[in-house]
């Protein structure tokens, strides 16, 4: 089967792949629908968090990978409905993201997300609007 996951610097050598950090596990979403995966990312981005790309793969592969690393991963099916507060993390990501990520960790790299240039101006916020209430 084919699911959706997210992506970091996707096609770059420091790719990394989203995850939700549950007690001292590391998640990947995998979604089976590209529209769930989208609006989960556009989340992201609304939260100051990197922009993700949602990329198409098979889903034995994500789960080997997360196997051969020591993750955790799970399928958000297609009308997931939560009934928990650990299920809502299917469906909104946390408020807050790790201040190092780990390929940043293991290249030794500076966090290119941090700049004096963080704020966005009024019009890139309503855009952003625009697109998170289109979603709904």
């Amino acid at each position: 089967m084919r699911v959706f996951v997210l992506l970091f610097n996707a096609g770059t050598d420091n790719e990394g792949i989203h995850t939700i950090r549950v007690g001292d596990r590391n998640l990947v979403l995998m979604f089976e629908h590209e529209d769930d995966a989208t609006r989960y990312a556009l989340l992201l981005e609304a939260q100051d968090f990197p922009a993700p790309a949602v990329e198409e793969i098979d889903q034995d592969e994500i789960e080997e990978f997360c196997r051969s690393v020591g993750y955790d991963s799970q399928v958000v099916p297609a009308g997931f409905v939560p009934q928990s507060d650990a299920d809502r993390l299917l469906l909104a990501p946390p408020e807050s993201n790790v201040e190092t990520t780990d390929w940043q960790e293991a290249e030794g790299q500076p966090d290119p997300n941090k700049s004096d240039e963080d704020e966005m101006s009024d019009t890139e916020l309503e855009q952003m609007r625009r697109r998170l209430e289109g979603l709904l």
